[in-house]
């Protein structure tokens, strides 16, 4: 009977409930348990099988750069990083409540890494994420506009609960490009969260969008409702790069 109950859960695709009742059968000391014991523990075997699945397959979709994690951030690095500040942020209530966040500082400052450790963050806390370089995402969208899934993409972001934005303004943008963010910020408005890194300040973003109105229209979308960090000092490769030579 038992036997025949394991297979059964193998043609039901509940391998996991399966390994774990075989386990159980071949533990003298399981016995000892009830019944509503060892079936809890069966079934939490199977959850968190299923749990790991989904968080796996969320931080692939995520393509997050770096193996970054918030307890691996380096706050010691004299950059103007708050900790108890950055560390609130790990909750992921911003992103519960719809907001952005917005990280801005010098080149090397280590601005992509906390990014990648806040959507690692948030893919374990359940969330759905994506990253992109700026001009990988603008990329994108060219090819959506040849291939015909331009709203297909478009769609896709919408859904997104958290979209990372890394290198924000490396060049001015075009009128396709500044309308291609008026629709990304505008189906995202108070739906969901963006995350945006920029070696520029945001007093400098109005005019690196270009064209009045549009520029408005989507710095009201992003700014208004954004926590934000700017980061300063000496960047963090050069000063690792020194230590690495120095080594010897």
């Amino acid at each position: 009977m038992n036997q025949q109950s394991v297979e059964k859960l193998y043609q039901m695709r509940l391998n996991t409930m399966a390994g774990a009742f075989s386990e159980q059968v071949k533990s003298v000391s399981m016995m000892e348990l009830s019944f509503e014991e060892r079936f809890a523990m069966i079934v939490d075997s199977e959850w968190t099988f299923r749990e790991n699945r989904k968080l796996k397959n969320r931080l692939k979709k995520a393509h997050i750069k770096h193996d970054a994690a918030v307890e691996d951030i380096d706050f010691r690095h004299p950059r103007g990083l708050d900790r108890s500040y950055l560390l609130s942020l790990a909750t992921c209530q911003w992103i519960r409540s719809h907001q952005n966040f917005i990280i801005t500082g010098p080149t090397g400052i280590g601005k992509s890494y906390i990014a990648d450790a806040l959507t690692n963050k948030a893919c374990r806390e359940g969330f759905t994420a994506i990253c992109y370089r700026y001009p990988r995402l603008l990329r994108e969208f060219e090819l959506a506009r040849i291939d015909g899934s331009y709203m297909n993409l478009l769609g896709k972001l919408a859904k997104t609960d958290l979209l990372v934005i890394d290198d924000f303004g490396l060049a001015p943008l075009s009128d396709n490009e500044r309308r291609d963010l008026l629709e990304i910020m505008e189906d995202r408005h108070n739906t969901r969260s963006t995350l945006i890194t920029s070696q520029y300040p945001i007093s400098d973003w109005h005019s690196m969008i270009g064209e009045q109105t549009i520029a408005d229209a989507i710095l009201d979308r992003i700014v208004h409702n954004a926590h934000k960090i700017t980061l300063t000092g000496e960047s963090m490769r050069k000063t690792k790069s020194e230590l690495t030579h120095a080594e010897p």
